[in-house]
């Protein structure tokens, strides 16, 4: 079987997503991190009313078009105290910032621009009609769509929404992503290895890659190079209802991978098992029933390239996010001269070294091994070179997929 290229990996996999999970309305305070499942509507305008933008004095502007000119003050609007008179000729209110502008006023007088005395304010400075005033729906007008379908609510986006009036939104339900991790050799962390064992990271890395996606993790724990065993992790992940199974190792062919032969007898539809690409190349991906699978190749580097690359997107397409499958490089330039390169795509760990008006130069570490989690974690970015990328020198364009930034 030939190696798959990246981008035609990708296109399988998210082709093959089932399409979104279902929705569940949530209170828009626990809506923090969750995905819209559907456009989003203002069910209010903002501001309701005319508001003053400055502290001040609320008048009409042909009242003070020649001055200096006394006017004499009626009253006082502040925010949630409007004035419910009208003002007339010759009169202004007291205004503050937020407080809703009476009717018959058109201008707001700063104070730095005005002298009171007793019941009386006198303009120093003319003032054209609408300075100073936010009219009614300048922020958004009931019945605008806001925010759309597939949309992750961070902090402003959750402030529209609540501004906009909704206590309970229309989101899609957690993903439910059950992540396998295999192999005699693994402990849990804070177990003692023995001599031929290591600390297990595979599995607490995909889980947090899956939860920051916005799925709900499912940890199965880790699981011996065995059918038997192996067998009953699926059948844990199955009960659980996973949508989308991640194994961690295994996945290859070798005498003590056994992952693809236990998902077969479960009867996994094989869809890839070789993608042209390094860290990575052993990953397998397949459909097995209603769950999606994807096995990952036990290095720790790999792995976590590989999950950022494949199952973040399979989540956000689960969530119905449009741009799951977008590209997520961005420019930047080489820090070093680098040889040509093989039929495998490469995703380089790197520095970057950013300064003002220019692209950011990428300097590619200098161990690339898989295995090396020290070097992952001092990367800010993965530098991508296409397979058969020719030579290329220090200052030559490149693309960067950033480490160091929201994955949503």
């Amino acid at each position: 079987m030939s190696l798959l290229p990246v981008a035609d990996a990708l296109a399988n996999i998210l082709a093959a997503i089932p399409g979104p999970v279902e929705a569940e309305s949530i209170p828009v305070a626990r809506a923090a991190g969750r995905t819209l499942a559907a456009d989003l509507a203002a069910l209010r305008t903002q501001p309701p009313f005319p508001a003053s933008a400055m502290d001040g004095y609320a008048v009409r502007a042909a009242d003070v078009a020649q001055v200096p000119a006394t006017l004499r003050l009626v009253g006082t609007s502040a925010a949630g105290h409007g004035y419910s008179e009208r003002v007339g000729p010759g009169e202004a209110v007291r205004i503050f910032t937020g407080a809703p502008v009476p009717e018959g006023a058109d201008a707001i007088l700063i104070q730095e621009n005005a002298e009171t005395e007793g019941d009386t304010v006198t303009a120093r400075e003319p003032v054209a009609a609408g300075r100073f005033l936010r009219r009614a729906g300048l922020d958004f007008a009931k019945g605008e769509t806001l925010l759309r379908a597939g949309e992750t609510l961070d902090a402003r986006r959750l402030a529209l929404a609540a501004a906009a009036g909704h206590a309970v939104l229309p989101m899609r339900r957690r993903p439910r992503v059950a992540v396998i991790a295999t192999g005699d050799e693994l402990v849990r962390p804070g177990e003692t290895p023995a001599w031929d064992q290591i600390v297990a990271s595979n599995g607490l890395a995909l889980a947090a890659l899956a939860t920051e996606a916005g799925a709900e993790a499912i940890d199965l724990g880790i699981v011996a190079d065995d059918l038997a065993a192996l067998r009953d992790a699926i059948a844990r992940a199955r009960a659980a209802g996973a949508d989308l199974v991640v194994t961690l190792g295994g996945a290859s062919v070798g005498d003590h991978d056994l992952v693809q032969a236990a998902l077969r007898e479960e009867g996994l539809e094989l869809g890839f098992w070789r993608v042209a690409l390094r860290p990575g190349k052993p990953l397998m991906f397949g459909r097995l029933g209603p769950m999606t699978v994807i096995g990952l190749p036990g290095n720790p580097v790999s792995s976590i390239v590989c999950g950022l690359l494949f199952v973040v997107p399979a989540i956000r397409a689960l969530l119905g996010d449009p741009r799951a499958g977008q590209d997520r490089t961005e420019p930047a330039v080489l820090g070093r001269d680098m040889p040509e390169n093989d039929q495998r795509q490469d995703y380089l760990r790197a520095r970057i070294e950013t300064a003002p008006d220019r692209l950011p130069v990428a300097h590619p570490e200098n161990r690339q091994d898989s295995s090396m989690l020290s070097v992952l974690g001092s990367s800010e970015a993965l530098l991508v070179r296409a397979p058969h990328a020719p030579a290329a020198k220090a200052g030559d364009p490149c693309r960067i997929i950033r480490l160091d930034r929201r994955i949503v």
